[in-house]
């Protein structure tokens, strides 16, 4: 009563960042090390941490109704959760882990928008000589980048969004293995100014099996 009185809000009023799976802000999880070891030859990362503290959880509200969720690492990685038609366990349709590859600054307006038409979607993607071929292929002769906004949750409380424009790609690298590659052109509001970066990142499937809650 008397907090409400003096303008305080209660400790229940605060945006909670995004659960699942047992992951949530400033919890840790462990990737089975044998997975691991078995799947990095054949992948471009190198050295990925069993051991991972989640610093920070995004989300992401698609126009399909359904949602993704990124859970962000203290090993420059993320697990990427998909979910289609609600926020339980039973819906999610697809578990990756990701580790960033380079970010590149954009420092024009003029580079952003040649990014935007011909940077980020293409047929195939190189990287690290290794070539992919693109996923999200539209009906017509161009496939634009798919327009999404991140919503990302710190640990101290602070709350950013940030507009992305994303294509994905992906390689076979064995009989029933992919690698993927994440293109992404991110634009944020700082100040008075917008923000602008080219980001790449690798990554692989998950299964439930392959995560271990550490708390």
């Amino acid at each position: 009563m008397f907090s409400k009185w003096f303008g305080q809000k209660d400790s229940e009023d605060k945006v909670k960042a995004p659960e699942i799976m047992g992951l949530y802000l400033g919890g840790s999880f462990e990737i089975d090390p044998l997975r691991l070891r078995l799947l990095q030859p054949d992948l471009i990362i190198e050295n990925a941490a069993s051991q991972q503290l989640i610093q920070a959880v995004g989300e992401v509200e698609l126009d399909t109704g359904g949602k993704i969720l990124r859970f962000y690492t203290d090993d420059d990685a993320f697990v990427q959760v998909v979910l289609d038609g609600g926020d339980t366990e039973n819906h999610i349709t697809d578990v990756k882990l990701w580790y960033f590859y380079n970010t590149q600054t954009v420092g024009s307006d003029n580079q952003w928008q040649q990014l935007l038409k011909d940077g980020i979607s293409s047929p195939t993607y190189e990287l690290a000589q290794q070539q992919f071929k693109r996923v999200w292929d539209a009906v017509g002769d161009t496939s634009p980048p798919v327009a999404m906004t991140e919503k990302t949750h710190e640990e101290d409380g602070d709350i950013s969004e940030t507009d992305q424009f994303v294509m994905l790609y992906e390689r076979p690298i064995n009989s029933d293995e992919f690698e993927f590659l994440m293109v992404s052109g991110e634009e944020k509001q700082v100040g008075n100014n917008l923000d602008r970066c080219l980001v790449i990142s690798t990554g692989f499937n998950l299964q439930p099996a392959d995560i271990r809650i550490n708390g």
